[in-house]
């Protein structure tokens, strides 16, 4: 019998996240890095979505009435969570045999960990279509994370890379109890810097960079190869990016270097 909640668990694609960024308008990495805070990905090998059910949440929505006779999933208070990967679902069915709609907005899912409270917020009909469609696949993960940046007004923060804005935004005022704006600032230095290499063996060039891999650049966009990285080099990398349909941040990296042939 198949797992309640178990899907297609299909990976976010780089063209995903490149798409969502630029609906956002704010860089490839900020969105890479908020991915490895919340979750370092969204699905559990079983297939089905990562989540943390918060016991505070299930309190406040059920009126405290599960409190006494279920304080490890019902309580005032945040915390308690417990192991994590599939021992959230434990709690989560727990509370589904209690209150399934109380049970199902009371746990953030995801690549991005979007609590099931703002389901409605976010433009569906009820919490379990808001839960299918994170059990659909990566896509919508990222479709409901533009969304809710969007409604909640976060978005200036993510293009600014303000970390303290976006973290107090979308953590809560208690965001700096687990670091939650340094460890998004260290992930978005991170992606910002190319990430792990493996993918390509070619760096990630952006404007100031010098040297052969910038000469190697320009000669597969046919301009003037210095081995400079200016104002030139940049607008014929943005050209390029508007061209295939890339984030046009004038920065190389793994996508663009397809896209120019390197």
């Amino acid at each position: 019998m198949p797992l309640e909640f178990a899907g297609p668990a299909t990976a976010v694609t780089d063209a995903d996240i490149e798409a969502a960024a630029a609906k956002i308008g704010c860089a490839v990495a900020a969105i890479r890095a908020v991915i490895e805070v919340e979750s370092k990905g969204g699905f559990l090998p079983d297939k089905r979505p990562k989540i943390l059910f918060e016991r505070h949440y299930f309190h406040k929505l059920t009126g405290g009435k599960y409190s006494a006779k279920h304080p490890d999933i019902s309580q005032p208070v945040w915390g308690g969570y417990g192991a994590g990967g599939a021992n959230q679902y434990v709690r989560l069915h727990k509370a589904i045999a209690l209150d399934r709609a109380a049970a199902l907005q009371s746990a953030s899912w995801g690549n991005f960990q979007v609590m099931g409270s703002h389901y409605k917020s976010l433009g569906y009909a009820s919490v379990e279509d808001f839960v299918a469609a994170f059990v659909s696949g990566a896509a919508a993960h990222l479709d409901i994370f533009v969304k809710f940046v969007k409604k909640n007004g976060l978005d200036d923060e993510l293009i600014r890379r303000d970390w303290d804005g976006f973290a107090r935004g979308y953590n809560g005022p208690k965001y700096k109890e687990n670091k939650y704006d340094t460890k998004l600032a260290a992930a978005y230095a991170f992606y910002n810097a190319g990430g792990p290499h493996v993918d390509s063996p070619n760096p990630v060039l952006r404007m100031g960079d010098k040297g052969d891999a910038v000469v190697k650049l320009q000669t597969l966009l046919k301009i003037t190869a210095d081995g400079d990285f200016g104002p030139g080099t940049k607008a014929a990398v943005i050209k390029v990016q508007k061209a295939k349909g890339l984030y046009a941040d004038g920065i190389v990296g793994k996508n663009t270097w397809a896209a120019i042939g390197g």
